[in-house]
């Protein structure tokens, strides 16, 4: 019993960990919102929000198709602060898909793999550090009308877990399908092109002085010291109280000890208050956790803080339940009776 109960505490500790991990071997094709990622975005970098100062390029994109073609693409993704010579992130991501039609491949160097979930869909292995992959799609083999191709990209700033500087955005654009397009004009000008996503200002029109350049490292600095540093503190402190608890039960369970009793008219009362105040924590926390507006103060988000106090909340309480009813199952000593 006692074992299985630390087992229980150590797997709560290891899961409440587990947002530290960023998916730095590639994200799922599903996000928390049960939506496609390649199509709807990543609801954890960037408190899930779309930016611009990702810029989400692909190349050598046919405007029509010919069936069992191989094309060659190559995808590039970086924060437009960097691309404009400033301290920008350095390491990124991606997803594409094509619904499913036609084929990807790449030669085994480059860092790709097929999205988790979604067999079809490609995405990378390991962050890259210039955020450049090349692979190939081959085209149906018969027409199979438009295909719709959807590019996800993620710049992030190398800290480990998902935060507020990692940077994504999205790309959408379609391939014709054969025989809907006719040129006089080159193959090569037929064949391919660049497409890009990313505000104008953030592509061509970003300059940025030295003096800005310097503010904007020191704060990317701070904030991720501020983040990482509130990770690894209410972990350490969480994983510090279970231990206490999980310590305080296999103690009581050795020397054969436990709560002080507690009369029954009491018992019942305290129970309930309890057990109210777990329910309506954890109600908040759901809340909380699935509300579109963030809870802010002072231009800071404390939702996560929020949520997670309340859930905190919940199970304290709900574990208090659980130490009302030894302390009224226990046995009186001579004190309780008199």
């Amino acid at each position: 019993m006692n074992v299985g109960r630390l087992c229980a505490c150590i797997f709560v500790v290891v899961t409440l960990s587990l947002p530290a991990l960023g998916m730095s071997n590639g994200p799922s094709a599903i996000n928390s919102n049960d939506e496609l990622t390649v199509k709807y975005g990543c609801s954890c970098h960037n408190n899930g929000a779309v930016s611009d100062r990702a810029v989400v390029m692909i190349s050598g994109v046919p405007l029509m198709y010919d069936t069992s073609q191989q094309y060659t693409l190559t995808i590039r993704v970086a924060d437009s602060l960097t691309l404009s010579g400033g301290d920008g992130n350095t390491q990124a991501g991606f997803l594409l898909s094509s619904d499913s039609e036609g084929n990807f491949s790449w030669v085994d160097s480059e860092d790709i793999r097929y999205a988790e979930g979604r067999s079809d869909d490609v995405s990378h292995s390991e962050p890259d550090i210039d955020g450049t992959w090349e692979l190939n799609w081959m085209a149906p083999s018969e027409d199979v009308g438009s295909v719709q191709f959807w590019l996800a990209g993620n710049s992030v700033d190398g800290g480990g877990i998902p935060d507020d500087m990692d940077y994504w955005n999205i790309l959408s654009f379609s391939v014709n399908p054969p025989g809907t397009i006719t040129t006089n004009e080159s193959g090569a000008t037929l064949e391919t092109r660049t497409i890009s996503v990313g505000s104008y200002d953030s592509l061509f029109l970003l300059e940025v002085s030295e003096e800005q350049i310097e503010q904007d490292r020191q704060d990317r600095i701070s904030k991720r010291v501020f983040s990482q540093g509130n990770l690894f503190y209410w972990t350490s402190l969480l994983a510090l109280i279970v231990g206490a608890v999980v310590q305080k039960e296999i103690l009581e369970r050795k020397y054969d000890d436990g709560p002080e009793f507690l009369a029954t008219e009491l018992a019942y009362p305290q129970a309930f208050r309890r057990s109210l105040i777990s329910v309506i924590s954890f109600y908040l926390g759901v809340g909380w956790a699935s509300a579109e507006n963030p809870i802010t103060f002072q231009d800071v988000d404390f939702t996560d803080f929020a949520t997670g106090s309340a859930f905190f909340v919940s199970v304290w309480a709900a574990y208090g339940v659980y130490r009302t009813i030894l302390a009224a199952r226990s046995k009186p000593d001579v004190k309780d009776i008199m």
